[in-house]
């Protein structure tokens, strides 16, 4: 569905030499420290820039299967390097990569079509993923990911923590703790400058209050949960922990392929209607997945790894977000609020189908042909449907990277007034 894109995603190994790289070139202005060990002792590295006690924190990688960050991370490192005014009373640190043991799960550098996307797919089930997992678990089991990031935010207290992520197949938005004001212009000058549309109806972001279009304030703890099924509820996760300082946490999302049916703002026909339709299919592509497990989970033994964990946990998150949207009057009734709950209905079977897909190839097993041909027909179809563009790693960079400054510098006036 697109041609071979013009980079590739760096991986974790390279991120780090590249790092060490720019606190070499300026010894006296930037630091490159380890700050944690993950589950598989991989290192957890910040880098910073500047010495006052005012601080952004930029965290990448935070879902292995969000590649993004990475680039764009190391893109506002530098800028920040160059570009003094930006460090004028104001310290910049870069958690290089949350979840290294799941960006090396992860192997897609430089995915071709959603299909290739899909053949090397991994993002953790919600316990094991380092900003979510406080939504899930009880304090004394936090993963020792979730534990490094709160301890570098206790000793920052950040004015701002931003943390980058992204999508497969959609457009870009801005989720934030709390309103920045003024960010919504420079957002969007951005992503048109990037041809990026600018998802306006974001289910992730459903019955949230907007300061702009795109710009989306979570709503405060006494809300009711425009999901009540989903177990992670974004008000526990590590994007609050800053608050307990006075900060605040933008969450930066960049579509890998854009869909120009995720901004429409134009009212849905029938919106109730259509979601419940696409609950009922969201149910039908998840029991086509259980089944197919079902079937292979005796063949494989001592089965239970990161992958075959994953496809489980997204499965079973499958029947209580379809009742969610069938039993309740949609949140927003936009044509690109529609679309996105389309691409989620979508998107969730698929990703545990891709994951199972590997197990089984990686065991020989003889259902993976099949499940081979669900990843491929969902993947087209998935493309097809949004009529699905590549955009270019550079402009995902750029748009990304914009945002972050924008972000910083806006909510560095709020705090200043």
């Amino acid at each position: 569905m697109s041609l071979l894109p013009e980079l590739r995603y760096p991986t974790v190994t390279e991120l780090a030499s590249r790092a060490r790289s720019l606190a070499a070139s300026r010894p006296g202005l930037c630091t490159l420290r380890q700050v944690g060990t993950s589950r598989a002792g991989r290192p957890l590295q910040l880098l910073s820039v500047g010495h006052a006690r005012r601080a952004v924190l930029v965290v990448a990688g935070a879902h292995a299967n969000e590649p993004t960050g990475g680039p764009t991370l190391l893109a506002v490192a530098e800028r920040v390097m160059r570009e003094r005014e930006l460090r004028d009373g104001t310290s910049w640190h870069f958690l290089l990569c949350a979840d290294p043991d799941g960006a090396s799960l992860h192997v897609t550098p430089a995915p071709r079509s959603l299909l290739e996307y899909h053949r090397g797919f991994f993002r953790p089930a919600g316990p094991e993923q380092p900003e979510w997992s406080p939504a899930v678990l009880p304090p004394d089991r936090l993963p020792p990911e979730t534990r490094a990031l709160t301890r570098v935010i206790d000793e920052l207290r950040p004015y701002l923590q931003v943390t980058l992520h992204g999508t497969d197949l959609g457009g870009s938005w801005v989720q934030l703790t709390r309103d920045i004001p003024g960010l919504a212009e420079p957002f969007a000058k951005s992503a048109a400058q990037s041809h990026i549309p600018v998802e306006t109806g974001a289910s992730d972001a459903a019955g949230w209050p907007a300061s702009g279009p795109g710009v989306h304030v979570m709503p405060g703890p006494g809300a009711r949960a425009a999901y009540p099924s989903m177990p992670d509820d974004a008000r526990h996760s590590t994007w609050y922990h800053a608050h307990r300082y006075g900060g605040l946490t933008a969450v930066v999302e960049v579509p890998m392929w854009a869909s120009d049916l995720v901004d429409d703002p134009a009212p849905h026909p029938a919106p109730a209607a259509a979601i419940r339709r696409l609950a009922d299919r969201l149910l039908r592509d998840a029991a086509e997945v259980e089944l197919l497990l079902a079937e292979a989970l005796p063949r494989l033994e001592g089965a239970g790894g990161p992958l075959l964990r994953a496809a489980r946990w997204a499965l079973e998150l499958a029947p209580g977000l379809a009742s969610d949207w069938a039993h309740t009057a949609p949140a927003d009734t936009s044509m690109a609020y529609v679309g996105s709950v389309d691409a989620f209905a979508r998107r969730l079977p698929l990703r545990a189908a891709a994951m199972l897909w590997r197990v089984l190839r990686e065991s020989d097993d003889r259902a993976a042909p099949r499940l081979g041909n669900l990843v491929e027909t969902w993947s087209d179809t998935f493309a097809e449907r949004f009529r699905a563009r590549w955009v270019p790693l550079e402009h995902q960079v750029e748009h990304q990277s914009r945002t972050v400054v924008a972000a910083a510098l806006h909510a560095r006036e709020g705090a200043a007034r």
